[in-house]
């Protein structure tokens, strides 16, 4: 990682620290539409041919019915983490229903606010490299609480046709109703049309990378009549650290965020920032353990390379990198700050 002295840099080099990347979606665009516009035409045969061509599978069957499908095996701490995260994931959810409410706002005039599902939904699982269950579990215990009738989750599959069993296990937890094994514009499309086997859905969610975002983009302003949650943008992370904070932690924190940069949903644009706040942080000790922890991960040579286009910034106390960084930043995906 790139280090730099906080103190020591001008406005302008501050300023271009604090610039983000941009994405040019206009050949973006340009690639997606045929895509949609195809998926439109043909319906499953294209969505089966982009899978072949893009992921190298071949399906025979595109559509799943979750309740048709037998409960994946998982280990049984695999599962206990899964299942406390859905505990801990619908309390949440459940606190935000909110109650039927009715006012008279003139003698003989009475108004009534009254929420309402979506009847169709689909959510979007990156898959790739890695797989998200997590994005499974927090896309869908939303869909669940509010009763939506239809829940299609979109997941690429794996190269034998088959599904992640961990997302899976979590779409069934979770009251999805159907899984499309397909990724990428052509998923998008599948469930914004419709297909001969894939049901029309009302509104998309989901992360994605910059061709699953396009999709969403064109689609909304389409005939397709599907509103979409938001474009999603790169992931970051900062991690403001000072003499106190744990060099295990924040290796964590960072590598944690870098598993997502080099997973299916993020790309180049993404990035991971740590700012090291006061003296005494040892920061040799932060290298030993991130490229400890690198070593233990499945991909950890995918990890070093997306940190060797991150940076570190030295700052005198915890309130100068807040003024100098984050005023004017609009909120990254993920901060931290770690004691």
């Amino acid at each position: 990682m790139k280090s730099y002295r906080l103190s020591e840099l001008s406005q302008a080099e501050v300023n271009s620290l604090k610039a983000r990347p941009r994405i040019d979606f206009s050949s973006i665009f340009d690639m997606v539409r045929p895509i949609v516009d195809d998926v439109r035409s043909r319906g499953d045969a294209a969505v089966k041919d982009y899978t072949t061509r893009f992921d190298k599978v071949d399906l025979d069957k595109l559509i799943e019915n979750v309740a048709e499908l037998p409960d994946p095996e998982l280990d049984s701490g695999v599962k206990e983490a899964f299942d406390v995260a859905y505990d801990n994931i619908f309390a949440f959810h459940a606190a935000q229903k909110s109650a039927e409410k009715y006012v008279e706002n003139m003698k003989g005039v009475k108004c009534k606010r009254v929420a309402r599902s979506i009847a169709s939904v689909g959510l979007y699982v990156p898959g790739g490299t890695a797989v998200l269950p997590s994005t499974a579990l927090m896309l869908s215990i939303p869909a669940q609480i509010a009763g939506c009738k239809t829940v299609v989750l979109a997941t690429p599959p794996g190269q034998d046709g088959s599904i992640c069993k961990e997302v899976l296990y979590c779409a069934k937890k979770a009251g999805v109703t159907n899984i499309l094994k397909a990724g990428g514009a052509q998923a998008i499309a599948a469930m914004a049309w419709g297909t001969a086997s894939c049901p029309k859905v009302e509104k998309i969610f989901g992360p994605g990378n910059q061709y699953v975002t396009a999709a969403k983009m064109i689609l909304q302003n389409s005939e397709a009549m599907i509103s979409i949650d938001m474009p999603a943008g790169p992931s970051e992370v900062l991690v403001i650290a000072d003499k106190h904070a744990n060099p295990v932690h924040i290796a964590a924190d960072l590598l944690s965020q870098v598993e997502l940069l080099i997973k299916a949903e993020h790309g180049p644009d993404s990035q991971v920032v740590l700012v090291i706040a006061g003296d005494g942080v040892d920061l040799r000790a932060i290298e030993e353990e991130i490229s400890k922890q690198c070593q233990s991960l499945p991909r950890g040579e995918f990890a070093s390379k997306a940190l060797s286009h991150s940076f570190t910034v030295f700052a005198r106390d915890m309130v100068e990198p807040i003024v100098a960084l984050w005023k004017e930043l609009e909120a990254p995906s993920m901060f931290y700050t770690t004691f």
